[in-house]
């Protein structure tokens, strides 16, 4: 599913997604149905592809490929700043090692930023806010993000120009190899014409 920006995945609120699943999703035929959950989490503040299960097995089967590694994720962000067009940051999050790859995609220029790049993300790990620490590590944080940024170059009221762009990985029961997508929203292509 798509989840949009500005309400939690989860936790002791009402306003979550998943409290709302249960009346927006198709329910499912199998023996083991349960009430829909995410396998994964996403900021408060990112967009984009969020991965539900509707069964205890799906559930289950979908953590541990989470735990072994075996679902690669695709982000999207807008940083801010001259970048490198690519590279590995593999600086501590949490006292714990992780992985980040980079490659920028496009490079426009900013009055206000300087330059502002649209950046193709690949965690290795999945350290809470690891993306928006990592880039904020190299001098390039995540434009609107609050958190990691650079006190002058702070973005109010647009939101964090963070999108999980896809998920893939083998499906557990079937084999099948599964690409999920949510296309870039239209704030990005706002900053980036050609996208």
């Amino acid at each position: 599913m798509h989840k949009p920006a500005g309400i939690l995945v989860s936790g002791n609120h009402f306003k979550t997604v998943a409290n709302a699943l249960v009346q927006n999703l198709k329910r499912s035929i199998q023996p083991d149905v349960t009430k829909p959950q995410p396998v994964h989490r996403l900021d408060f503040a990112t967009t984009g592809a969020l991965l539900i299960g509707k069964t205890s097995s799906s559930i289950i089967a979908l953590n541990k490929l989470f735990e072994d590694r075996s679902i690669k994720k695709t982000y999207y962000a807008v940083t801010i700043g001259n970048m490198k067009s690519e590279g590995s940051i593999t600086t501590e999050v949490d006292e714990k090692p992780c992985k980040s790859n980079y490659k920028v995609h496009q490079t426009v220029t900013s009055e206000r930023f300087g330059y502002l790049n649209l950046v193709e993300l690949e965690p290795f790990t999945g350290r809470r806010h690891q993306l928006r620490q990592h880039l904020s590590d190299i001098g390039n944080p995540i434009l609107g993000d609050k958190d990691y940024a650079i006190d002058h170059l702070i973005l109010n009221g647009k939101g964090m120009y963070l999108h999980a762009y896809s998920i893939s990985f083998r499906h557990p029961f079937t084999n099948e190899f599964m690409h999920l997508k949510s296309d870039l929203p239209e704030r990005f292509k706002k900053i980036f014409s050609s996208i």
